[in-house]
C-alpha cells in the first residue's frame, strides 16, 4: 500500500490509541487551542486559515477563512457556528471515522474555529440514525466542561463557549447548509432562497458559518505549524491533505488521508489495492453519489478540486465508489435516482417531478423496455434539473443521470426489447 500522509489520521494510525482526552493530549492535543486563546486575536486566527487556503471538506470546496470573512462585525446580533456532521453522502464515512476515534482533535477544532468568528454558543448537527457518534459526541463534550476546555472562561482567558449537539431526522438533503439551518431552528430540512446568505443571516437570522467536519478538525494543526506549511502540501490552489473513504470494488476499501494532486489511479491501484479479484475496472463514481461517473480510461487525473472539474465531474465529499467489469451501469444508474427520488425535500418542481420520472424511465430498462427515444428523454428530464433549483440538489441528482447515459450509452441499449 501507499503511504498516507498523515495529518488528521496520525492519532488514529498509532497502535492503542484510544481516542480518550488523556490520550489526545499525550500527542499535543489542545495546544493549538492554548495558542489561540492565549496569543492571538481571533481575526490572526482567522488570517493563517484563510492564508493556509484550506478548502472546505463538505463538498463545495470554499475556501474556509474567506467564507468566515464574509461574516460581518457589530451587528448587535450573536455570530454563530454550526458544524455540518450530517454525512449523508452515499460512500462517504470520513467524517464518523474522526468523530468516532479521534472525537477531540475534532472538538478542538470546533472550539478554535468558534474562537475565531467570535461565537459563543457553537452547534454540531449529526444525523439522527448515528446513535453511537452522537453520543460519543456528548460524552466528549461533557468531559471538556468539566475541564474547563468548554464553558466560562476557559483556560483563564475570559473566553466563553457552549456546546451542544443537534441530532437531525435522517434527511439528506439537511447536508446543504440552508435546508441544516432550517432544521435547526426546529422547522422542515428545506433550502432558503439565497441571498441572503448563512454568513449574514444564517441560524435565528444571525451571521453564521456552516463548516464540515473535516475543515474543523483541520484546524488545530494549521494553528499549530502555520499557513506555509500547510501550503507546501497538496497543488496549488488545493492545499493540504483529504480524507478519501473508497469503497466499491476494491482490495483494500477504507479511508485514506493523502495530499491532494494524487492520482485517481493511484488511490484505486496504489492505496485501495486494485481492483477485487483482479477484475477489470469499468467505472468510478470519484466523489460520492453526486459526481458523475469516469470511465477506467479517464482515471489518469489529479485527485483535487480543480482537477476534477475540468475531467466534467467533482471531488464532492471524497468517496469514490469504484465498479469494475461485472457492474450493470443501469442498475448502478436506478439505485441512484432511486436515492435522489426519495430523498428530494419536493421544493423545487424540476427536482420533485424530475427525480420521480428519472427513476421511473430508467426502471423501464431494467425491465428491459428501453428504446432510443427514452435515452434521449432520460437525459432531456436530467438536464432540465441542472441548475434550476434552489440548492445544488438538482445538479447532484441531474449531473449523474446525465453521464451514466452519455458514457456507457451501449448499457442501457443492452436493455432494449
Amino acid at each position: 500500500m501507499a503511504e498516507e500522509k498523515l495529518l488528521l489520521l496520525k492519532n488514529i494510525r498509532k497502535s492503542g490509541y484510544k481516542g480518550t482526552l488523556a490520550d489526545y493530549r499525550k500527542t499535543g492535543g489542545f495546544t493549538a487551542l492554548d495558542k489561540a486563546l492565549k496569543q492571538m486575536k481571533p481575526e490572526a486566527v482567522q488570517a493563517v486559515v484563510k492564508d493556509s487556503g484550506l478548502r472546505g471538506r463538505g463538498g463545495a470546496g470554499f475556501p474556509t477563512g474567506v467564507k468566515w470573512g464574509f461574516m460581518p462585525k457589530d451587528t448587535g446580533k450573536p455570530s454563530y457556528l454550526v458544524c455540518n456532521a450530517d454525512e449523508a453522502e452515499p460512500g462517504t464515512f470520513k467524517d464518523h471515522l474522526l468523530i468516532n476515534e479521534d472525537v477531540h482533535m475534532f472538538l478542538e477544532g470546533m472550539i478554535v474555529s468558534c474562537y475565531a468568528v467570535d461565537c459563543h454558543h457553537g452547534y454540531i448537527y449529526i444525523r439522527g440514525e448515528s446513535m453511537k457518534s452522537a453520543k460519543h459526541l456528548q460524552q466528549a463534550i461533557d468531559e471538556l466542561y468539566k475541564e474547563g476546555l468548554l464553558g466560562k472562561n476557559i483556560l483563564g482567558t475570559g473566553y466563553d463557549l457552549d456546546m451542544t449537539v443537534h441530532r437531525g431526522a435522517g434527511a439528506y438533503i439537511c447536508g446543504e447548509e440552508t435546508a441544516l439551518l432550517e432544521s435547526l431552528e426546529g422547522k422542515r430540512g428545506q433550502p432558503r432562497v439565497k441571498p441572503p446568505f448563512p454568513a449574514v443571516a444564517g441560524y435565528n437570522g444571525c451571521p453564521t458559518s456552516v463548516n464540515n467536519v473535516e475543515t474543523l478538525a483541520t484546524v488545530p494543526w494549521i494553528v499549530n505549524e502555520g499557513a506555509e506549511a500547510y501550503k507546501a502540501l497538496g497543488t496549488p490552489n488545493n492545499a493540504g491533505t483529504h480524507l478519501v473513504s473508497i469503497s466499491g470494488h476494491v482490495k483494500q476499501p477504507g479511508v485514506y488521508e493523502v495530499e491532494l494532486g494524487v492520482s485517481l489511479r493511484s488511490l484505486i491501484y496504489d492505496y485501495a489495492g486494485g481492483i477485487r479479484g483482479d477484475k477489470q475496472l469499468k467505472a468510478v463514481v470519484p466523489g460520492g453519489a453526486s459526481s458523475p461517473v469516469l470511465t477506467a480510461d479517464e482515471i489518469d487525473v489529479p485527485y483535487d478540486f480543480d482537477s476534477l472539474v475540468k475531467a466534467g465531474t467533482m471531488m464532492g465529499s471524497a468517496a469514490p465508489m469504484v465498479y469494475d467489469e461485472d457492474t450493470d451501469i443501469v442498475e448502478l444508474a436506478y439505485r441512484t435516482t432511486r436515492f435522489f427520488n426519495h430523498e428530494s425535500c419536493g421544493q423545487c418542481t424540476p427536482c420533485r417531478e424530475g427525480n420521480f420520472w428519472l427513476k421511473n424511465l430508467i426502471r423501464d430498462f431494467l425491465d428491459d423496455a428501453g428504446d432510443e427515444s427514452k435515452m434521449s428523454r432520460v437525459k432531456r428530464v436530467a438536464g432540465g434539473m441542472i441548475g434550476t433549483t434552489l440548492c445544488p440538489f438538482g445538479d447532484a441528482a441531474g449531473m449523474p443521470t446525465v453521464a451514466f447515459v452519455q458514457k456507457f450509452p451501449e448499457e442501457f441499449r443492452k436493455h432494449f426489447p
